[in-house]
């Protein structure tokens, strides 16, 4: 993994971090495949429970640097851009197969992939200098990184179509008014929240959390009749962990519940 993608992890939270803060965090090189390996590598990990991925300095992540689309577009290799937008694909696809809940942090501009990026992820919490927009069409290029799927579903079809083909930049209080983001907090304690949040969920039955995230991925494409058989199958696997023989003793013995993942 090179240093443009950092990944740490404190008391069961993975930190991915995206570092390039000089450009804003556009990928460039390798950026698209070491994120994959980083969002893999905690994935895997037993002792992470939550995955946040966030920028470096003063963005979330711009998208792909265009400096490297210019110098592509000049030598026409169509097949190291296919090769970029594969990467891209496989980053979605495996944050749609993580177990674990995974926070967006838009701590400032998530423009282009960076914004489909962030609509990748189960929370999107903001700082109130974040913006957002899918601003592929600024430089000719479609949407991409799964934003025609994410998009039409947090925001309905029509205003996904206005962002999408306006191409603008929405600012954060916005933002969180039409659903792309679900908190905006004062920049001085952005990160603070984001911490107390991914805190709370780490502190959550991890069966329950990763069922209950696999039962909502469904619904859209799902039944009444389905999501009552899937919940009902869940439920039943969840009643059968030890964990919820903790949580329930735990509840009536009147003391916070230590979830192990069991």
């Amino acid at each position: 993994m090179s240093d443009t993608i950092r990944l740490s992890v404190e008391d069961g939270v993975a930190w991915v971090t995206l570092n390039r803060p000089d450009r804003l965090n556009a990928f460039a090189g390798r950026m698209r495949d070491d994120l994959y390996d980083a969002i893999d590598r905690a994935a895997a990990s037993p002792e992470v429970r939550v995955i946040v991925i966030t920028g470096a300095g003063r963005g979330f992540c711009t998208g792909a640097d265009v400096e490297v689309m210019s110098d592509l577009l000049a030598r026409g290799d169509d097949t190291t851009f296919d090769g970029l937008v594969e990467a891209g694909m496989r980053v979605v696809r495996r944050l749609a197969r993580v177990e674990q809940p995974v926070i967006a942090a838009v701590n400032g501009p998530a423009a282009g992939a960076g914004a489909s990026l962030a609509l990748a992820c189960d929370f999107r919490i903001a700082s109130e200098r974040a913006t957002i927009g899918f601003t592929f069409n600024r430089i000719g290029l479609h949407p991409d990184w799964g934003a025609t799927h994410s998009l039409p579903r947090l925001v309905g079809p029509g205003r996904a179509a206005e962002l999408v083909m306006t191409g603008r930049m929405v600012d954060a209080r916005e933002a969180e008014r039409i659903g792309l983001f679900q908190q905006v907090f004062a920049e001085d304690w952005f990160l603070d929240e984001v911490r107390k949040l991914a805190k709370e969920l780490a502190s959550k039955p991890p069966l329950a959390l990763t069922l209950a995230k696999r039962t909502l991925a469904a619904s859209p494409t799902s039944d009444l009749d389905a999501m009552l058989a899937a919940e009902r199958e869940q439920q039943m696997r969840c009643f059968r962990s030890a964990d919820a023989r903790e949580g329930i003793t735990a509840f009536n013995e009147k003391r916070k519940p230590v979830f192990r993942g069991e």
